[in-house]
């Protein structure tokens, strides 16, 4: 079986990766979560809740971050809820925390034959994609013309592909970090096939209402100084 990389970019004004969300906190990780980017996959492919994502799941992922954003709470209340008992519990305080102004360039690494499948899927998604909640959406399309990539290992993929951001904001920072004022590094996140201290509870089992299910999976973080981080690949 060959391996390739396929990339996508998760680029907008919000995005919420949550994989601790309880009741009335909605938490988001710092980088796409492996079950919200299988989720995407899913919309874009037209897969229901109901069906298998084994195939998905067995795909490798990793995370570069072109842009951290910043993390920011969504204040919301809710009139009149009704409680699993049948009573009114009056309004309800909940806390959605999201990434503002973030870009990610996610890789999948795995079977040639699926990859190509899904880089024509997200070409022409079957039902609308989002970053995280259905609110949340892109200002650039996941779908990268020339993101997948035959025979690429998932980090040279991701070092080697064109930065997400803009010369300007890369110049910028490549110059705060000559000055010596500030350290600026390329984080990357991977998903190690090994036990790490690094854990996330964000492996999919299913997505069934009422029997959603999630394992843990190890990542490793990596970082890149960005004095000698090129992005020679192209859009």
């Amino acid at each position: 079986m060959t391996k390739s990389t396929l990339l996508l970019a998760c680029v907008g004004p919000m995005q919420s990766w949550g994989t601790r969300s309880r009741f009335q906190e909605r938490d988001t990780e710092r980088e796409p979560s492996k079950s919200g980017v299988v989720g995407l996959l899913c919309a874009a492919v037209g897969r229901d809740r109901k069906e298998p994502i084994d195939d998905l799941t067995s795909l490798r992922m990793g995370v570069r971050v072109d842009r951290e954003g910043l993390l920011r709470k969504d204040y919301q209340t809710a009139q009149n809820v009704i409680v699993s008992s049948g009573g009114s519990v009056g309004d309800l305080v909940s806390n959605r925390y999201f990434l503002s102004d973030a870009a990610f360039l996610v890789g999948l690494e795995g079977d040639s034959r699926l990859l190509q499948r899904l880089h024509a899927s997200l070409a022409r998604p079957r039902w609308p994609i989002f970053l995280g909640r259905k609110s949340y959406v892109a200002s650039i399309p996941p779908y990268i013309k020339d993101g997948l990539r035959e025979g690429a290992e998932l980090m040279s993929a991701l070092v080697d592909f064109t930065p997400l951001v803009s010369d300007e904001e890369l110049a910028a920072r490549r110059k705060r970090a000559e000055n010596g004022s500030r350290a600026e590094r390329i984080r990357f996140v991977l998903e190690s096939t090994s036990p790490t201290h690094e854990m996330r509870r964000d492996q999919p089992v299913s997505f069934t209402l009422g029997k959603r299910a999630f394992h843990e999976r190890f990542v490793v973080t990596e970082y890149l100084d960005i004095s000698r981080w090129t992005g020679k690949g192209g859009q």
